[in-house]
Parts: C-alpha cells; structure tokens; sequence
C-alpha cells in the first residue's frame, strides 16, 4: 500500500478527477510509506486554502480541488487511527475517509470564515461511522440515530470494565439524551460476538465459544429441507390447480368447488341438481368431465 502513480475513483467522490489524482493505498506495498507520503505534502496556509477554494466554486478548477484534497489526506490519518479499536483495518478507514474529505472540498465556501479541516472533520467522520456499521459485525449492531450515537460514545462513556451499574446508566443516558433501556441494549449488542450458525463439531469443539445454532435449533418432526420440499410442491399443485379450475366454464368450476374444495358444507349431487334445473346424472357427468380436464392440468 505505497504511494503510485496509478490512478483511483473513489466510489462516491464529489469530482472523478479529482479522487483520480490521490495516491493509492497499493496492496503491494506497506500502509506506512503511504502514511509517510502524504505526510509529506505541506500544509496550506489560510489564504492559499480560501484562494484555492474560490478557484474551485467559481471555475470548477480541479488542479485546485485536488491541491485542497491532498493538503489533509494527513488530517484523514489522524482521524483514521482514532477508530483502530472498532478492529478494522486502518487503510480501508482512511479510504473512506478520503471519500468524505472530497464530498467536503466539493462542498465547501471559503467565505464562511472557517478552514477546510474544521468543515472537512465531519464529513471524514461520516463516511468512517457509515463503513464501521457496516462492516463491524455481520448483524447491524446500530440502526437508529439514537443507536447510533451510543455506538460510538458508550465505550468511551465507561469508566471501567464490565458492565454499567445503575447510576452509569442512567447519567449517559443524561449525557448522550437518549434513554436508560437503549443504553441497555447497546451495552449488551456491544458484549456479543457472531457465531457462525453451521459451525463443524471440529469448530464447536476447539473454541471456547459457545455451540452454533445449528447444533441445537433442529426440528423435531422433520427435516427442514425436506419440509420446505413438500411445501414448495404443494404451493406448485395450488398453482396448478388454480390454472385448472380457470380453464373450466362457470358452471363446471361451480360445481367442482362446491363438490370438493369447500372445507366444510359440500354440496350433494341433488343439491346443485336443484339448482341447475337437470339431473343429478347430469350433474355427475359434468362433474367427472371436469375432473378429467383437472387431471390433465397436472
């Protein structure tokens, strides 16, 4: 992962050409000539960054963005290595950093008085918070924005290991406006750990980890595979059926559902002989010819 002259497109970049110009975290490398490199690149100073910046909004100079851009890649680093404790590898943090830091060049107005790097921290955050969701666990671990503000802070928050009493709860619940039982659930989501569900017995047997689903969550009656068989074929002959019974007149599809697919209150032969003003023979041979008709449908 060294600098190169290769080129790069950041997935979601504000500007293709200017993600085009960054160095490239290179797998054949090492994460920290890249590190080196950008922290080579001198730091602007403010009226170079405002200067810059207007060239940028007002003729769309990329030469320009991407000067902006490569002056605080150093900053995405620095935010990088804050999130080391979430397990993830730092290069792919600081790629989505990156991401975030160009969406805020894009963004930014020189004339609000601020740097780049106080405006540009929130974006590079954002992209980071997005990608640990996303990649910290195979469940998502925080979906709300009140989850998602624990996420990040409850650690912190904790004073000591194991788990919160309940004055600690309550005051980061204080602390963060969020409420005692979310707190709960968060310290408890951040406890556990994935088990594969179809773990071998090899595996079971070699970890300290407790059993996978697989080894306990088994049916009682039948195999699952051979339950989801039969009702696959079963929704296969309704639809069959249904197909069938479409293909009939009015009168035959009458009395086929009322001669065999009414649960309960079937009608008799005289019944719809009755109603249909004809023979109850007659109704019986319109009753088998509608049979056959079925019977070739499956």
């Amino acid at each position: 992962m060294t600098q190169s002259t290769e080129l790069v497109v950041a997935r979601s970049a504000g500007s293709s050409a200017v993600a085009a110009s960054l160095p490239v975290l290179n797998p054949l490398g090492s994460l920290e000539s890249y590190i080196s490199a950008v922290n080579r690149i001198p730091v602007l100073e403010a009226e170079s960054e405002r200067e810059l910046a207007r060239e940028f909004r007002d003729y769309n100079d990329l030469a320009a963005a991407q000067e902006l851009v490569h002056s605080h890649l150093r900053f995405v680093v620095h935010v990088a290595r804050g999130y080391k404790g979430y397990g993830l590898p730092l290069a792919d943090l600081i790629q989505e950093g990156n991401i975030g830091l160009m969406k805020a060049v894009k963004r930014f107005d020189p004339e609000q008085g601020v740097r780049l790097v106080s405006f540009a921290v929130h974006w590079i955050r954002a992209e980071m918070h997005e990608f640990i969701l996303k990649n910290w666990r195979i469940v998502k671990v925080a979906t709300t924005k009140a989850q998602r503000k624990l996420f990040f802070n409850l650690r912190k928050s904790k004073t000591r290991l194991g788990w919160l009493n309940a004055e600690e709860v309550s005051a980061v619940a204080r602390d963060l406006n969020v409420s005692e039982r979310e707190v709960l659930e968060m310290e408890s989501r951040l406890s556990g750990t994935d088990i594969g569900f179809d773990l071998t017995a090899d595996d079971d047997e070699n970890s300290h980890r407790p059993p996978s689903p697989a080894a306990y969550l088994r049916s009682a009656e039948e195999d699952p595979s051979q339950l989801l068989e039969r009702e696959d074929e079963s929704s296969h002959q309704l639809a069959q059926l249904a197909q069938g019974l479409a293909e009939l007149d009015e009168r035959s599809r009458d009395i086929i559902t009322r001669r065999w697919l009414k649960p309960d209150d079937k009608s008799t032969l005289q019944d719809l002989a009755d109603q249909y003003g004809v023979s109850a023979e007659r109704i019986r041979q319109i009753e088998s010819n509608a049979m056959k008709k079925l019977r070739t449908a499956f």
